[in-house]
């Protein structure tokens, strides 16, 4: 009988406040932040810390590097490391668009003004702009050569664009690692200008929200500021259909250096983004300093050039004073003192305010709801994000100037903390975790801080303070927990009263690696690099302060006393007890295991085969099997009766760094530096199941007594739990479920390298800026075999019914039968054609165009038979017509060739001819009726009063004045 094993399923981790692979950004409302955490995307409500909600896709496994914030305050695009987009809403917490182009991890994403077309960049050098509406790729531009780091839209000057113009007018300004900065029309699809001033990688650019100013930031200690000509851009827009020689002449000037203005910080740039209100520019460093600049005001400007020229002309004075010329000032100044006074960025950017924040910075957001000026003046100061790389969240308040002073004037304060999210997470990575015997408290220790957690929930319950923590573990009772640190201490905690107990020296300044509470509950037993295995008891004592005081009732507290001591010949890695109490196994530096008997000490089996240092070990319940795991990747398997080695397993890719078994079984968990927990059957010696979802080296393991989950913590700060569920797994599916798993990341691999995917042909190796946006995956590929699934059955649905009939015609008096209608099409009630029209309806409109380039050319010849019936029963026009542009567009050179494709094409445009006609017809309607209703709601919504100008007016009953006013509800 086959053997069957329980499967395990991933809960959502927990301790991620702010992952350092993406940018955090403000709500619309500017009280909540959308926060990247790992693959998931986290909604937190800044003030009070906690967490309101949480963004995830159960298709995603890859890391978010990217979040941007529509204009319409409801949408939210991020970005992942695979190079897929997704679409969230906030107001229903869902994804709603999928988005696949980018063959690298996405590095930057901007929305336009109208909030329907979406930019993106990636790894990958290219740039694709999405239309969000239709949940489709545009087109793709190629002309960087590294990683884009930057996207801007610049504001148009004139009309504002309309979702109906957006994706087709417009210009962006993209950075890239390669050094440049260009200027691509999007109307021409053409890089019309590249900056090459840069000697290096432009690592953020912004754009002024009146589209004036362009900054770049690089690796040296300058910003570079730019202008833009708008009277250029709109010119290069009306003469870019005809691509004249003039405006190719004057593209180049559209963009032009400005200045450089100095920063505080000598780091690399990091981030730049304007304020809302276009007064404030802040730049982050990779250091511990975020810069906020101000832009002065036109009468500040000329005021400073007043200032300028003053002195300049008192030093030509003095000069023309000590040569005993008197007409060189003159001369001076109607040379040069036009172009020496000229306006220069510095002369228009200038520090404001420094942050000095607690670790580096990642990405800096301004609170989107600040766009009127008056508003920051009212709270006193602006409100800015700041995300860290040590997992936390602050929000400052940077002082302004109240309206008509300056910031001399006003003499500001610093900026200050308003509020932060720490307490749910770790600043640096959790070396240790522990389970207490009821499994409802689950503790994880990292360098300075310990924090036990709800194991069913994840909340944080304790936080405390500790050292650099190696090991954990909870005593009997889960009142204390007692930590093994770097400095070679143990410190016990009382975790209800959340405070530090007492503090030993047990290893004498060497680490503490190894801790291990004693089967019959009465000690424990440490290990650490001093070379020695000591032995403490549980005692209770009278506290201190209590006796002191002269208490009634005595307080009795639990404290460790020093027993014994083993002295090895090595460094002590990991130590454990036997379930029973008769063994103590230790593993040394040295590649050994060493067996003793815990009572006398005395030395029982010697355990050698690992090439690597053993970093952990367990022992089964019946205390029979020992498994150790290696930093040479492997796990063995020993019985502790001969001390022979049963099975040794190359477990993991990486060093092991972990192993624990479940209790009652011999069962067993291992996890290891490739990021994977893996569960293997210890009496089969075979794997059973992978347990996925850490971004980084699992450091801990913690197994539920009875198997019922497990939690690991990994580099990348987050605590993951498995629950145990009640579906069975049989090992042989899952072996074949990850020889698909394998096969299929080969074949995306394979369609991921230039040329390789299907219909690289209509543009995407022929060396052109603009290029086909989609990109072949497997979702697309098993749509395209849907598709082709149900031309098939149509196919052979209609030629039955066409042979039927030709028979009915041959004899008709025979009467033939008539066929039996194919089960799928009897059970969905539809005709052949309606069947294939349902299932590309059911494909998503991002992946239809990729799922189409599957089909062979036979099987486009058949879909356009289709087409043909859609189009004349007015079916779905617009898809119908989506489906025949892109067909054409890729295969017309075939079916120019097709001799018999002549007819159809033209029953086709007559068809559709009329069908699109009703369409427009019904938007004419549709457009007029909301027109009137809204003149109808503006003049039902509207009041009008009259307004006396003075009161005095009023009670002396002589109106001097009336105020006609329109004030809408």
């Amino acid at each position: 009988m086959v053997k069957t094993y329980l499967r395990y399923e991933a809960r959502p981790s927990f301790g991620i406040i702010a992952s350092p692979t993406g940018n955090a950004v403000f709500d619309c409302s500017g009280k909540l932040s959308i926060t990247p955490a790992l693959e998931d995307v986290v909604v937190w409500d800044i003030k009070k810390g906690v967490e309101v909600a949480r963004w995830s896709d159960s298709d995603n496994k890859a890391e978010v590097t990217r979040i941007a914030r529509s204009p319409n305050s409801k949408d939210y695009a991020v970005g992942y490391a695979d190079g897929s987009i997704r679409l969230f809403d906030h107001s229903s917490n869902a994804v709603n668009v999928v988005l696949n182009g980018h063959r690298g991890a996405v590095s930057a994403l901007s929305f336009d003004s109208t909030g329907t077309v979406l930019a993106s960049g990636a790894r990958d050098t290219d740039v694709i702009l999405w239309d969000v509406v239709g949940e489709v790729g545009l087109y793709r531009l190629r002309g960087h050569k590294d990683e884009i780091t930057g996207i801007a839209f610049v504001p148009a000057a004139g009309e504002a664009a309309t979702a109906l113009t957006a994706s087709a007018a417009g210009h962006v300004i993209t950075s890239s690692k390669d050094t440049l900065v260009k200027l691509w029309d999007l109307r021409a699809q053409h890089c019309v200008q590249t900056l090459v001033t840069h000697r290096s990688e432009v690592w953020a650019l912004a754009v002024s929200a009146d589209g004036r100013l362009l900054v770049t930031g690089t690796s040296d200690a300058d910003l570079r500021v730019w202008t833009i000509s708008a009277e250029k851009l709109n010119g290069m827009a009306v003469d870019s259909a005809g691509a004249s020689a003039d405006a190719a002449a004057s593209s180049w000037a559209a963009i032009s250096e400005y200045g450089l203005v100095r920063r505080a910080s000598s780091s690399r740039v990091v981030a730049l983004q304007f304020h809302p209100s276009g007064e404030y520019l802040a730049c982050l460093g990779a250091d511990r300093l975020a810069e906020v600049f101000r832009a002065r005001t036109p009468a500040e400007i000329k005021k400073k050039m007043a200032r300028r020229q003053k002195r300049d002309r008192e030093k030509r004075k003095d000069r023309a004073e000590a040569s005993g010329d008197e007409a060189a000032p003159a001369a001076e100044e109607l040379q040069g003192g036009a172009l020496a006074h000229a306006i220069a960025a510095a002369d228009e950017l200038a520090s404001f305010k420094l942050v000095r924040t607690s670790a580096k910075c990642v990405s800096v957001d301004f609170d989107p709801a600040e766009r009127d000026a008056a508003l920051v003046a009212r709270r006193g100061g602006m409100h800015v994000l700041v995300s860290q790389n040590n997992n936390a969240l602050h929000v400052w308040s940077v002082p302004v100037p109240p309206p008509g002073k300056t910031t001399k004037q006003a003499k500001l304060p610093e900026p200050s903390l308003v509020c932060s999210v720490e307490r749910l997470g770790h600043r640096s990575e959790p070396r240790a975790l522990a389970l207490s015997s009821d499994n409802e408290l689950l503790a994880s220790a990292a360098n300075k801080s310990l924090r036990i957690w709800n194991a069913g929930t994840g909340a944080c319950i304790r936080t405390l303070e500790c050292g650099t923590a190696l090991c954990a573990a909870f005593l009997p009772g889960d009142q204390f927990i007692v930590v093994g640190t770097k400095e070679g201490t143990l410190e016990l905690y009382d975790i209800p009263g959340a405070t530090l107990v007492e503090t030993f020296d047990a290893h004498e300044g060497a680490a503490c690696w190894a801790i291990d509470v004693s089967p019959d509950k009465k000690g424990l037993v440490t290990g650490g690099a001093d070379k020695s295995v000591k032995f403490w008891n549980f005692e209770l004592v009278r506290d201190a302060a209590g006796a002191a005081a002269g208490a009634m009732v005595s307080r009795r507290r639990m404290t460790l006393e020093h027993a014994k001591t083993l002295q090895m010949s090595d460094d002590v890695l990991a130590a454990r007890f036997s379930p029973d109490g008769r063994l103590l196994a230790v593993a040394l530096l040295d590649t050994t295991v060493k067996v003793f008997y815990a009572d006398t000490l005395k030395f029982f089996l010697s355990l050698y085969g690992h090439k690597l240092p053993v970093v952990s070990l367990d022992i089964s319940s019946d205390s029979t099997l020992l498994v150790t795991g290696s930093a040479d990747k492997s796990v063995k398997l020993w019985g502790l009766d001969f001390g022979d080695c049963h099975r040794s397993i190359l477990a993991h890719q990486e060093p092991v760094t972990a192993v624990r078994f479940v209790w009652g079984t011999h069962y067993f968990f291992s996890a290891g530096k490739d990021k994977l927990v893996q569960q293997w059957d210890g009496d089969k010696f075979q794997r059973i199941q992978k347990l996925e979802g850490s971004h980084g080296d699992v450091w801990a393991l913690a197994v539920a007594r009875h198997g019922n989950f497990v939690a690991s913590a990994s580099q990348d700060r987050a605590i993951r739990v498995w629950d145990k569920t009640d579906e069975p797994l049989f090992l042989e599916e899952e072996r074949e479920r990850e020889l698909e798993e394998m096969y299929d990341r080969g074949l995306e691999e394979s369609m991921e390298q230039p040329g390789a995917a299907a219909g690289d042909g209509d543009g995407d190796g022929d060396g052109s800026e603009a290029q086909r946006a989609g990109k072949a995956t497997m979702e697309t590929l098993k749509a395209g075999e849907r598709i082709m699934e149900a031309l098939d059955l149509a196919d052979a649905e209609r030629r039955k019914w066409d042979e039927y009939a030709e028979q009915k015609r041959r004899m008709p008096h025979l009467s033939p039968p008539a066929p039996e209608p194919n089960p799928i099409l009897q059970f969905e009630k539809t005709s052949p054609e309606a069947h294939v029209l349902r299932a590309i309806e059911r494909i998503r409109a991002a992946e239809l165009d990729d799922a189409l380039l599957v089909l062979s050319f036979s099987r486009v010849l058949s879909l356009m038979a289709y087409i043909d019936m859609w189009a004349q029963r007015e079916w779905n026009t617009p898809l119908t017509c989506r489906v025949l542009f892109f067909l054409l567009r890729t295969h017309q050179n075939q079916i120019v060739a097709t001799r018999t494709m002549r007819g159809r094409l033209d029953s086709i445009r007559r068809s559709l001819r009329s069908g699109v006609g009703a369409q427009r017809d019904q938007v004419g309607y549709n457009l007029a009726a909301l027109a009137a209703l809204k003149a109808e709601w503006e003049a039902s919504a509207t009041a009008d009063f009259f307004d006396e100008m003075t009161i005095q007016g009023i009670l002396d009953g002589q109106l001097k004045k009336r105020k006609f006013v329109g004030v809408k509800a």
